[in-house]
């Protein structure tokens, strides 16, 4: 952990990366958890109509994560991006908070956040190429440190807000609070992050943006990130399923899906650092096809529970194989497109659509067709399905040390 640690902060783009990804981290977790609560009984819309804005809203986000990708290869400037979607950021929680109508909250639910979320893909397309410029091996354990300051985000700032908004009527002022972040975030890349030296030396026909997408769908990424979503689908299908289990058949309270959740939330940070220093050993796919297997068993224990201190013992499990499959995945996905930092970072928008969408037809069969516990052991079942994809395609590779 120290020398992961060590190597992602002796680099000071990769420390203020770190810094912008806490923050864009912080906006997350402020106002996710209130989302829609303040959409359906704050704004008065209806059930369907949210789910409706939340999947557009999302399918927003992978085009313009892809196209802000495919510009940040072009123009090779990552800080005038960073800060052109910041102002998205906040204008668009801003806009929530000082007019909290319905329109106003549709626009920037569906426009002006997802843009903004393309945050995400570009720190990491910055940071990827600041390892690139050193050969890339040292890609892993920077972008643990970077995403492990999204974890530590999401284990600290939720309790926080939840501390402000004690006492009062609206959930709105978590909106204010991530604008305030957005600005933080945005002058801190203004005045830290420096000015790219100019777009690169050649601009390619791979370079167009019909010939990234051309290139995003082809069979050879395509196949993989397809592997890797139905691997990830499972972590959204846990997210689903365990509070269901733990208040059902496990006979817990509403209580101990708090404790438990923020139990694995912390461990996740630790183990985020463990599976970087395996990955010093391990090339990418074996490491991951390692945490696929250990999420998998532990759905599997999931949908067996029958008691809450049984789920109690099963979150060293859940932390460090969810670890794996919310840090390794990056960087094989960026080494899917390794030589275009842009357009590889914003595959990690697109599997996130992807397995959401996956994990929304899984939770879906699994409740038609079983209990939670049975679609928990379905969860188990896709996992192991990507996990077979996995190897078919890339385990011929495993044998040989990472590039990375």
């Amino acid at each position: 952990m120290t020398s992961t640690l060590l190597i992602a902060f002796r680099h000071p783009v990769v420390r203020l990366s770190m810094i912008a990804i806490f923050l864009f981290g912080f906006t997350g977790a402020a106002t996710s958890p209130y989302q829609s609560v303040i959409g359906i009984t704050e704004l008065g819309l209806s059930d369907a109509f949210y789910s409706i804005l939340i999947f557009a809203a999302a399918a927003v986000n992978v085009a313009a994560s892809l196209w802000v990708g495919v510009l940040a290869d072009r123009i090779g400037n990552y800080r005038i991006l960073l800060m052109t979607v910041m102002v998205f950021g906040v204008v668009g929680y801003g806009l929530v908070y000082a007019v909290p109508v319905p329109a106003s909250f549709v626009f920037c639910t569906l426009v002006l956040l997802p843009v903004y979320n393309s945050t995400t893909s570009l720190l990491f397309a910055n940071v990827r190429a600041i390892a690139n410029a050193s050969g890339g091996r040292d890609a892993a354990a920077i972008n643990s440190g970077v995403r492990a300051a999204i974890s530590v985000a999401w284990v600290l700032v939720p309790g926080l807000v939840a501390l402000v908004l004690t006492g009062s009527g609206s959930m709105l002022p978590a909106y204010l609070l991530a604008c305030l972040g957005c600005i933080v975030n945005l002058a801190l890349v203004f005045v830290k992050l420096p000015a790219a030296a100019g777009p690169p030396a050649q601009i390619s026909h791979r370079h167009s943006y019909l010939a990234s997408f051309a290139e995003v769908l082809s069979p050879k990424v395509f196949a993989r990130l397809m592997a890797v979503s139905l691997i990830t689908s499972t972590l959204h299908v846990n997210a689903a399923v365990q509070p269901l289990i733990i208040t059902g058949t496990a006979g817990g309270r509403v209580t101990d899906i708090g404790a438990i959740v923020g139990i694995v939330a912390f461990l996740e940070v630790v183990f985020i650092f463990v599976w970087a220093r395996i990955q010093l050993h391990l090339h990418p796919v074996t490491a991951l096809a390692a945490g696929t297997v250990l999420y998998a068993a532990y759905l599997a224990l999931l949908a067996f529970s029958s008691a809450p201190w049984q789920i109690y013992a099963l979150t060293p499990l859940s932390a460090f194989a969810a670890a794996a499959l919310i840090s390794i995945p990056i960087t094989y996905i960026q080494d899917l497109i390794a030589d275009r930092p842009g357009l590889g970072s914003s595959l990690i928008s697109v599997n996130l659509f992807l397995s959401g969408g996956l994990s929304a037809i899984l939770f879906a069969l699994g409740t038609r067709f079983s209990d939670y516990s049975g679609t928990s052991l379905l969860g188990a079942f896709a996992g192991m399905l990507g996990f077979a994809l996995l190897i078919y395609l890339d385990g011929r590779h495993t044998a040989r040390p990472s590039a990375c």
